[in-house]
């Protein structure tokens, strides 16, 4: 015997971009205004990146579909990220300043409000695209 499935309709208006927006701006700014590596930028990080996960994990938050199987092109993509990290590890331990690691190149860029305050935004975005999937 077939039993249909039970399905609740919840409303996700919060989920939409006219209410994330204005709340991924309020945690930039705050965020921006935090020093980097500092108890404030942790505990937002920690608190926010924590939320997103749960939402991840949790039916609440409306999921995008994602495609059955990834366009041959897809790869190639893993080929900046692979280079990036293999960069990063080998200045990383290499330790000396002659070759600095490329976090601690953008640190110039990130002593300022705004850039700081940005780099929130757009992880917080990244973050949030990752939760939908």
């Amino acid at each position: 015997m077939d039993r249909p499935e039970l399905v609740a309709e919840v409303d996700r208006a919060w989920a939409r971009p006219v209410v994330m927006t204005p709340v991924f701006v309020l945690i930039a700014l705050v965020g921006g205004a935090s020093p980097s590596f500092g108890l404030r930028a942790n505990l937002l990080v920690l608190t926010t990146g924590g939320a997103l996960f749960w939402l991840g994990m949790s039916p609440h938050a409306p999921r995008r579909t994602s495609p059955p199987r990834l366009a041959r092109g897809a790869v190639w993509w893993l080929v900046p990220l692979l280079l990036f990290g293999v960069v990063e590890g080998a200045t990383f331990l290499n330790g000396t300043y002659a070759y600095p690691t490329l976090s601690r190149l953008a640190d110039p860029v990130l002593e300022h409000y705004w850039a700081r305050a940005g780099a929130y935004y757009g992880w917080l975005w990244a973050f949030w695209a990752m939760v939908r999937r």
